[in-house]
């Protein structure tokens, strides 16, 4: 191999080091001064889990905790269903023309801004007299959550081979059978990603929550924001490494699922019951 073309690839893993560099250094320092004794962000004069603890001794820290985990919970299972029905419906979409205004639209939450998402909705609320809270927040994430799942199940099922379902059909499965025991085990991998990315950028989300958040109720990065407006507290550091590690566990979970080794167009099967499978 020449020196010409290793020199692009060496650019390359340097411009990804400093990329991954000028991202992570600051969620780094967060996490380290998290375990300071001494209080501060300046000098670190010893290890201790206190600010970790005083996350855990807040009540109004673990109820809002416990808000994040509902609301992103909720949303993914939710977003997931109608995101995998959403992808369902447009593969059966005859018209390419239509099928491509469909996922146009469906893109249009993703590439759109945050902030015009979340000012949107509050529009939306107000318009409707729907008062601000759970329900806000909920419906907000559902709305922004079920274009990725759309975008992570679809690949799935054009990749899939149609002569499965006809081969399930020719075996005398009904349209639930084809559907829960050829379909979904086929595209469970994307399902799966669906979840855990719907669940990630619902746990992430900061500013279509800031919107429509109201009535006392609130969200981990709202919390945070407002009380880093406040002044500086190692508290914060805490949760905000917490809530990193949470993420951080979900994206390789993410992954590890996207990556798993799948054997492509596995022919369904009947079982003794004479039912339709899908695979071994």
């Amino acid at each position: 191999m020449s020196n010409s073309s290793k020199k692009p690839g060496a650019a390359a893993t340097i411009y990804l080091a400093v990329v991954f560099v000028i991202l992570y250094a600051p969620i780094l320092y967060l996490a380290y001064y998290s375990f300071n004794s001494g209080g501060s962000m300046h000098n670190f004069e010893g290890f201790t889990l206190e600010w970790y603890g005083e996350v855990f001794q807040d009540t109004r820290l673990v109820i809002i905790l416990l808000n994040t985990l509902a609301i992103a919970l909720f949303s993914a299972a939710i977003s997931t269903m109608i995101g995998v029905a959403g992808a369902i419906a447009i593969t059966h979409v005859k018209s390419k023309q239509f099928r491509s205004a469909l996922l146009t639209l469906n893109n249009v939450l993703i590439v759109s801004p945050d902030v015009i998402i979340g000012a949107s909705f509050l529009i939306l609320f107000a318009a409707m007299g729907l008062k601000l809270g759970f329900t806000s927040v909920l419906v907000s994430h559902i709305a922004f959550s079920v274009p990725i799942v759309v975008l992570m199940v679809l690949p799935k099922l054009q990749e899939m081979s149609p002569t499965l379902i006809y081969a399930a059909r020719d075996l005398g499965a009904t349209r639930w059978d084809v559907l829960s025991r050829v379909i979904v085990p086929y595209i469970s991998p994307g399902i799966f990603a669906g979840f855990f990315m719907a669940l990630t950028y619902s746990l992430d989300d900061f500013a279509v929550t800031f919107f429509v958040t109201g009535d006392g109720f609130s969200t981990l990065s709202v919390e945070i924001y407002s009380r880093a407006r406040q002044g500086i507290s190692l508290t914060i550091n805490a949760l905000s490494t917490l809530i990193f590690l949470v993420t951080l566990v979900l994206a390789v979970g993410y992954y590890a699922i996207n990556t798993r080794a799948i054997e492509p167009g596995r022919p369904a099967r009947t079982g003794r019951t004479g039912r339709v499978e899908a695979g071994e």
